[in-house]
């Protein structure tokens, strides 16, 4: 006998094409496949559902996979994250709702057990959850701070109501939240950076701990680019984003802390770091320590200093210009010309 969510995925996946219409309006149509940006309905062409095929197996119809993120699953799978449900519960109740079934008579369904809190696979679900920036109170908020360009593929995303208690004995809150993926050399996300908005979108939210950090962290950051020989780390988001604006083909990280930073793993094939410091006692020692380890892998380190606190605060308060001149002073001459 068929599991609800399995007779579920199987009616879904008999009209593939009218699920993807309601959920996936801004997609179409090409031969086999219906195509668009990825599970948040952005317009695109890198997730593909198959519209063809048996309704269970090899080759179902419904199945589908996003080439972007490397995202993918069935079409169960693919309402949750476009409602950005995590309970298997939700899920089946809002396809009971498209398919205009009666509501489910059964006891609540074992899903996924819930990810640990904190735990990286709780974090990858944060981010599965989120939707790309683009349009909303993180790309207003970034905005506000100077950041105006966020290339496709950057590992930013926004939650409209992201999770926030203040304390352990305190109730949880909903806030609009920046979120950002941090990932290991090879790609994979072992955790997720939160920034916790405002709903005007004009600055952090007024709360204890606006930004907070989930999963694996050591050694591992929110990439931006993929690192070959020439690489630029920080510690915060804002400040790495600060310096794309100017040096956009550069791979960057962001680290998160000051303790991050010193604590981040490097690539054997690089052959120049340049380090964004922080002009404080933390970000002082942080530096000094990355780069008498990077010196001891063979890698030639360069030290990048803001004139103000952060290379946000120099694009924020000097203009753009003059952080382009400034930073190119301090660069290598060979990525003058590179980047």
């Amino acid at each position: 006998m068929l599991s609800p969510a399995a007779d579920l995925a199987r009616r879904l996946a008999r009209d593939a094409e009218a699920v993807c219409r309601h959920y996936l309006s801004n997609g179409r149509r090409e031969g086999r496949y219906w195509l668009v940006g990825d599970v948040a309905n952005t317009k695109g062409r890198s997730l593909f559902v198959r519209l063809s095929g048996p309704d269970h197996g090899k080759g179902a119809a419904g199945k589908w996979t996003d080439a972007a993120s490397g995202q993918h699953g069935d079409l169960l799978d693919l309402i949750g994250l476009n409602r950005g449900f995590d309970r298997l519960r939700d899920i089946l109740d809002e396809a009971r709702v498209f398919l205009a079934l009666p509501p489910d008579p059964l006891p609540p369904l074992q899903g996924r057990p819930p990810a640990p809190r904190g735990s990286p696979e709780s974090a990858r679900r944060l981010y599965a959850m989120s939707r790309p920036i683009s349009g909303t109170l993180a790309q207003a908020y970034l905005h506000g701070r100077g950041i105006t360009t966020v290339l496709h593929g950057d590992p930013l995303r926004f939650h409209p109501r992201c999770y926030y208690r203040p304390d352990e004995d305190s109730p949880t809150e909903t806030w609009p939240a920046l979120i950002a993926a941090v990932t290991d050399l090879d790609g994979t996300i072992t955790g997720a950076h939160r920034t916790w908005l405002d709903p005007s979108g004009r600055n952090k939210a007024p709360i204890a701990s606006p930004r907070r950090a989930m999963g694996h962290l050591l050694g591992h950051g929110v990439r931006f680019g993929a690192a070959h020989d020439v690489m630029a780390v920080g510690e915060g988001i804002e400040t790495m984003l600060s310096l794309r604006m100017i040096l956009p083909t550069l791979p960057m990280v962001a680290a998160l802390s000051a303790n991050h930073l010193a604590a981040l793993l490097l690539s054997p094939t690089l052959r120049r770091l340049y380090v964004a410091r922080d002009t404080d006692p933390a970000g002082d020692a942080a530096t000094a320590s990355l780069c008498t380890r990077a010196e001891a892998a063979g890698i030639e380190p360069f030290v990048l200093s803001p004139c103000l606190d952060d290379f946000n605060d120099d694009l924020r308060y000097r203009g753009i210009e003059w952080l382009r001149a400034s930073v190119r002073r301090q660069l290598a001459p060979p990525d003058v010309v590179r980047f």
